[in-house]
């Protein structure tokens, strides 16, 4: 009976997909609409003391001709090319200028939009995994808005470079979901860097990680202390954000005496103030349903659910909230939370109109996104609904930049955006396909066929596996 209610779901859903028309670039009916800028508020105390020092690899012109194009917002171009040059894409089409450009002949191969992952925790649970590397929950209290990824992340993970050699430009490192609040999430380029604050993207919104259900009220519930049900979770995160209204009303005064400065409190009003967005950790549907009238409640939005393995419920109402859903192609059942959710989870958003991504969650799984991403594409198209290959694409492209704040600036390829892409030695949603180079902001960061391209962190050196990029 379940599959028959999902198989008659897939035959609505798939009457709201777009339709599929051949070659093109993105300027056309099916493809991804273009999401707001990132917000443009003052930054708070906080934001200014650590600002990235990001600087991009030096790069040179560079024409790819010959190559298929996903430009990630759901345009192909076949036997197309493509032009950057300063950090940025300047054209794209049948045919490019390519005077005082190194050009590459990309005959049989792919160019796409590079991958971004939108929940990861590389570097805040780096690779060796011992306790003493496990940095990604401050577990001594269910709200801790005050503590922030960045300061945990190892720049030598390992799982960096890893990623790097999948085609990911640019990954979100979130905390864990132990906590209610978990605290702010730090969106970097996939690069280099001796602090966190090198790999750190200029410009990007701070986010905050959030977390309902089974997690919070485990770990403290465990410990007899609140929350310790799901009516605890809700009751603590509502009087949480009633503070923050108050501190944000009052700047922080008790009665005459001077402002009293609260980094927690600094958080939650970037929040409400819309400078730093909501990514929530929740997994059932009515439990996503809590969080956006809780969200109505104190005039916050949500960004995106994470992981949202009943999303498929409820895809309507996160296609008109705007608020998109961060998936999982078939990881599911490892505990109760998980267990009622569908392999067709994530194409039921996208043909319902919303915002679908295909996340990792994993260290591992953050190497092959584009192989996650043709799963669920493929058990989408089992049960009917016609997504095409480029449309996908925009899973782990343009629409994890658009639940970041910073699709304006990459996530597709598309004059004046930088330049986040991969050549692919064959179709990007095959298993037999890898990147050959990967580009960002312009300047090679991988190369494949060059040993001096595929980077090694120092901790790596002398280590077995360096540089193994399996």
């Amino acid at each position: 009976m379940r599959r028959i209610l999902i198989g008659a779901a897939a035959l609505a859903l798939a009457a709201c997909a777009a339709p599929g028309t051949p070659g093109g670039t993105s300027a056309r009916p099916g493809t991804v609409p273009a999401a707001p800028a990132g917000p443009a508020t003052p930054a708070g105390p906080g934001e200014s003391a650590y600002v990235s020092t990001y600087r991009p690899i030096p790069g040179e012109p560079t024409v790819i001709r010959n190559v298929t194009i996903y430009d990630g917002r759901g345009g192909r171009i076949d036997s197309g090319a493509i032009r950057f040059e300063n950090g940025k894409v300047t054209a794209l089409g049948a045919r490019v200028d390519e005077r005082g450009a190194r050009v590459i002949d990309g005959a049989g191969q792919w160019v796409t939009a590079g991958i971004i992952d939108i929940h990861s925790h590389l570097g805040n649970y780096p690779s060796p995994q011992v306790p003493a590397h496990q940095d990604g929950n401050e577990i001594t209290g269910p709200v801790r808005p005050e503590v922030w990824a960045i300061h945990g992340i190892w720049p030598q993970d390992p799982g960096f470079s890893r990623a790097l050699a999948g085609g990911v430009t640019v990954l979100h490192v979130l905390p864990g979901s132990a906590n209610l609040f978990g605290g702010r999430g730090a969106t970097l380029k996939n690069v280099w860097g001796r602090t966190a604050q090198e790999m750190l993207m200029p410009g990007a919104p701070w986010t905050l990680k959030m977390a309902c259900g089974e997690n919070p009220k485990r770990v403290y519930g465990s410990r007899n202390q609140m929350p310790g049900s799901r009516m605890g979770n809700l009751a603590l995160a509502r009087q949480t954000w009633a503070n923050a209204q108050h501190y944000r009303a009052t700047g922080g005064r008790v009665g005459t005496g001077p402002p009293r400065r609260d980094v927690a409190m600094e958080t939650l009003v970037g929040v409400l103030e819309g400078r730093i967005l909501i990514q929530n950790h929740c997994y059932r549907a009515d439990e996503m349903m809590h969080m956006i009238q809780m969200g109505r409640e104190f005039g916050y939005r949500i960004a995106a659910f994470h992981h949202a393995v009943e999303a498929y419920k409820i895809a309507d109402i996160l296609a008109k909230e705007e608020i998109c859903g961060a998936l999982w192609a078939d990881w599911w059942g490892f505990k109760m939370e998980s267990y009622d959710t569908i392999q067709e989870n994530l194409p039921f958003l996208h043909a319902a109109g919303g915002c679908a991504i295909t996340h990792s969650d994993d260290a591992h799984g953050i190497q092959r996104l584009n192989q996650e991403t043709a799963k669920a594409l493929a058990n989408g198209r089992r049960m009917g609904l016609a997504i095409r290959d480029e449309e996908a694409w925009a899973w782990i492209s343009y629409n994890p930049a658009r639940a970041l704040g910073i699709a304006d600036r990459t996530g597709s390829l598309e004059p004046g955006k930088e330049a986040d892409l991969v050549l692919w030695n064959g179709d990007p949603l095959s298993v037999y396909s890898r990147p050959l180079k990967v580009w960002i902001d312009g300047g090679l960061a991988y190369d494949a066929a060059d040993p001096a391209l595929r980077p090694v962190s120092d901790f790596e050196i002398g280590q077995p596996g360096e540089g193994d990029v399996k």
